[in-house]
This record gives structure tokens, C-alpha cells and sequence, in this order.
């Protein structure tokens, strides 16, 4: 069993880079399972006869159980065993994918997807507690390099795969390609990946993960329901005030409590707020960006699902090449991450505005802007991980790696609620006339009865979605430049030369 303590560099584990890739690929199958799902939402509709509200319970039910559960599950990995957890993750998660392929109905299938929320959320948590543990603090950076990387391989792979899988097989097979990924990770996992956990945790905080699960869960509710029902809606408003409270209740508990689930002193730390709130504006535009540029591929440029992936996989690619490379993790280790994150963070706002440009012309200016979010993500999240985990004592790395999770799923989902909602005023607010009144893109069009009034339907909508990923460049680039600034002014000392850092 792995101590936590900090390893020096003649104690590196010979097998950490074996591990490493391990782990990637039990995070690669959670990310995977969020978006190669969508290019399937039309297909559930079809054979499983599923109502659009059935269709986004099949979808949210999973994302709820996840975000709800990351913080009490990455608390349980420090106390009970991070080895341990991640085998039961990948079992939850492989076990849920089987039901889920070979479900019958609606309800089976929204229960299947919870059940591997609940893995998903073991996962998560646990690949990037174990990076912690295996590497020391010179390798952590390229190692976080590529756990990052995986992230947008597995955004930018679903709605390929997803494609083609349905092009020749029934819907289910895209949750029985998790299978294989599992079986293998739990062969490779309990080989190859060392136990490691606190010993010192105390009894468990049963009331505090409670709290903290529901708060969490009616919380991400509330954001996720808020551009359907309407953001004064009871539906909305209730689900938010009751997660406000219980979170409320959450801190107020683990205050107070002798063996907290998450130690509240942390938010004294300024280091670990600057780095929590760098995380939640990096998601909140890049999500929300990506998800604009999905509607805008196929609903202004008209390309298909799978076209649509394709074209967007520059992003992912660039990523990817940069992190495996070792390239962001040697400018990282040359700037300091307060520069890495604001330099990143720039140059994601940079792409975010070309990308909104790309109304008319060719690929290539929708190419170049993809290159520079792939370059500035390269960057900036890496960077923003290890501030965040760095922050934290190396024995309660699971529960950095739940906040940071937890934190990631918030700021995603609010990107994608805010600036949606910024693109549907803008689109109502330039509809013509003749479509007055319509609710939606689609209702818009069935209004609009000559091809000009169509015409200025789209055009309604491409002018709303530059308005969301304009919105989404300003917050990222003020959230880099705050982030930055905030973690320079907490400790230059220790962020401004990384190969001079002491570790906690």
C-alpha cells in the first residue's frame, strides 16, 4: 500500500505510466458514455417509443446521480481504499452499461443510466486521486497533462462513434462497447494499481454525505431544468432553493463535525478558492461554447450529426497532441500556473471568437478557432487541476479530486443553461415577424412560410448563438485574468516557479 506522502524521485513506482494509462482508459469510458449518447436521442425516441421529457431523463439521470455523488464518493475513496473504489466504480459502471443495453422500456433505461451515474462518479474521483498518489510533484504535471487530455478525447470521440455504431448496429450497442473497456480495466487495475488510502480518516460522515449528495443533486436540477420550465417556474425554483439549503446545511455540518467529509478550511485557503473558481469559468464557457457550436454546425451550416463531430474533432486532436507530447506540461513548469492559466485562458477566448465568426466561409476559420480552445485548454487545465489539487494534503486527494469534479459538473452545466439562454433571447428577440411568438428553432421554421422568412430564421439563430459564445469568451478571459491574479497574490512564491514548489 502506497503511504500518502510525497515520494522523492528515486522511489517512483516502475509501473506508474502503465497505471496511468489504466486509469485514462476507465475515465475514457465515463466521458465517452456522456456524449455518445446523443447522437442516439432520435433512435430512442423511435424504438423505445420515448417522449422528449423521457429522453432527457435518460440523459440527465445519469449527469444528476454523477455530480450529486462525486463528493461523498471521492471522501469514501481517501477513507476506504482508492484502488478498492475504482474496481467498484468499474463494475457499477460495466454492470449498469448491460442493463442499460438491454433495456425494454424508458424507466428501465433511465434506472440503468442512474446506475452508471453512480459508477461514473467512482471513476471520476478515484483516476485522479491514484495520479496524485503514483507520481511526484516533478511528473504530476505531465501526468494531469494527459488525464486533462482524455477529458476532451472523450467529449470529441462520442458523437463519431456513436455515429457509426448506429449506422450498423441496434441502439444498445453503444452501451455494450463499455464492456470490453471495463473488462480490461479491471483485470489491469487490480494487476498493476497499488492500494493507497488515510488512515487516519476517522469513522465516516454519514449525515455530511447526505446532505452534501442531495444538496448537490437538487442543485444541478434546478440548472439543468432552468432553459425548459422556466427559471421562476416551481419546478425550477423549488428543486434550487431546497439544494441551497441543504448545501447550506452541508457546510454549517462539516464545520462542525470532528471527521469531516470535506474540511471547510480549505475555503480559507485562497490558493484553493482562486483554483475552484478558475475551474467552474473555464467549464462554464467551454461548455457552453461546445454546446452552441453543435446547434450551429447543424442547424445553421446544416451538417449531419456525425459531420458535425468530425468537424469538431481539431479540438479534442489538438488537446490531446499537446498533453501527450509533454508540450503544455513544459510550459506550465516554464510560466507557473498562474501564467499557464491565464495565458490558456486567453487563448480559449481567442478561439471562443473565432468560432463565432464562423458564419459564412469555409473550414478554416471554424478550424483555426478549434485549434486555439484545444491549445488554450491544453494549457489552462492542466494547470488549473494541479492548483486545485496542490491546494490540498496529499491525503484527502480523493476528496480534491470530488471537489474539482463536482465543481467541473456545476460550471458545465450553468455554461450550458446561461449561455443558452443568451442565445434564446437574441434568437426570439430577431425573429420576423411572421414567426412571432414561437418558442423554438423548430417551431420558428414551421411559422416561416417563404424561403426569405426562413432565411431570416436561421438567421436569427446564428446571430443568437455568436451572442452565447461571445458571452462565453468574456467570462473565460475575465475568469482567467481574476484566477490568475488571485493565485499570484495568495502565494507568488510558490505558483510563480513550479520547479521551485515545496510540497504540502
Amino acid at each position: 500500500m502506497i503511504a500518502d506522502t510525497e515520494r522523492g524521485a528515486g522511489a517512483r513506482l516502475p509501473t506508474r505510466w502503465p497505471i496511468l494509462m489504466v486509469i485514462c482508459l476507465a475515465q475514457l469510458v465515463v466521458l465517452l458514455d456522456n456524449t455518445v449518447l446523443n447522437v442516439a436521442i432520435p433512435t430512442l425516441g423511435r424504438e423505445l417509443d420515448a417522449t422528449t421529457a423521457d429522453v432527457q431523463w435518460v440523459i440527465n439521470a445519469y449527469s444528476l446521480v454523477q455530480s450529486g455523488l462525486l463528493l461523498a464518493s471521492g471522501g469514501a475513496a481517501d477513507r476506504y481504499g482508492r484502488k478498492r473504489l475504482l474496481l467498484a466504480g468499474l463494475a457499477l459502471f460495466g454492470a449498469g452499461s448491460l442493463a442499460a443495453a438491454f433495456a425494454g422500456s424508458t424507466g428501465q433505461l433511465i434506472a440503468a443510466r442512474a446506475g452508471m451515474g453512480v459508477g461514473g462518479a467512482l471513476l471520476l474521483t478515484t483516476t485522479l486521486a491514484v495520479v496524485m498518489q503514483i507520481f511526484d510533484a516533478e511528473e504530476r504535471p505531465k501526468a494531469i497533462g494527459v488525464w486533462s487530455a482524455v477529458n476532451a478525447l472523450g467529449f470529441a470521440a462520442g458523437p463519431p462513434i456513436g455515429g457509426l455504431i448506429l449506422a450498423h448496429f441496434w441502439w444498445g450497442a453503444i452501451f455494450l462497447i463499455n464492456l470490453p473497456i471495463v473488462l480490461i480495466g479491471l483485470v489491469a487495475v487490480r494487476i498493476l494499481v497499488p492500494e493507497s488510502k488515510n488512515p487516519g480518516s476517522g469513522p465516516p460522515d454519514l449525515l455530511g454525505a447526505l446532505l452534501g449528495t442531495a444538496g448537490m443533486t437538487g442543485a444541478v436540477y434546478a440548472i439543468i431544468s432552468g432553459p425548459e420550465h422556466g427559471w421562476g417556474s416551481a419546478r425550477v425554483l423549488l428543486p434550487a432553493v431546497a439544494g441551497a439549503l441543504l448545501l447550506a446545511a452541508f457546510a454549517l455540518w462539516e464545520h462542525r463535525t470532528p471527521h469531516p467529509m470535506l474540511d471547510m478550511h480549505f475555503f480559507r485557503d485562497r490558493r484553493f478558492v482562486a483554483a475552484i473558481a478558475g475551474v467552474v469559468l473555464i467549464t462554464f464557457g467551454s461548455g457552453g461554447v461546445l454546446f452552441l457550436l453543435t446547434q450551429q454546425l447543424q442547424l445553421v451550416r446544416g451538417y449531419a450529426p456525425l459531420e458535425a463531430g468530425l468537424f469538431m474533432a481539431p479540438f479534442a486532436l489538438s488537446v490531446v497532441a499537446l498533453n501527450f507530447t509533454g508540450v503544455s506540461a513544459a510550459l506550465i513548469r516554464r510560466l507557473g500556473l498562474p501564467l499557464s492559466i491565464a495565458f490558456g485562458m486567453g487563448l480559449l477566448a481567442a478561439g471562443f471568437v473565432v468560432v463565432a465568426t464562423f458564419t459564412t466561409g469555409g473550414y478554416g476559420v471554424l478550424l483555426l478557432g478549434l485549434v486555439l480552445m484545444g491549445a488554450g485548454c491544453a494549457l489552462a487545465n492542466p494547470a488549473i487541476v494541479e492548483a486545485v489539487m496542490s491546494a490540498i494534503p496529499l491525503d484527502k486527494a480523493g476528496t480534491g479530486a470530488g471537489v474539482d469534479g463536482t465543481m467541473t459538473e456545476v460550471g458545465t452545466s450553468l455554461g450550458v443553461a446561461v449561455l443558452g439562454a443568451v442565445m434564446n433571447a437574441r434568437f426570439l428577440t430577431l425573429l420576423p415577424a411572421v414567426a412571432a411568438g414561437a418558442g423554438s428553432f423548430p417551431a420558428a421554421l414551421a411559422m416561416a412560410g417563404t424561403d426569405a422568412e426562413r432565411a431570416a430564421v436561421v438567421d436569427a439563430l446564428a446571430s443568437g448563438i455568436q451572442a452565447g459564445q461571445l458571452a462565453g469568451a468574456a467570462a473565460v478571459l475575465a475568469g482567467g485574468c481574476l484566477t490568475a491574479l488571485l493565485l499570484y497574490r495568495a502565494s507568488p512564491a510558490r505558483f510563480d516557479r513550479p520547479d521551485l514548489r515545496k510540497e504540502r
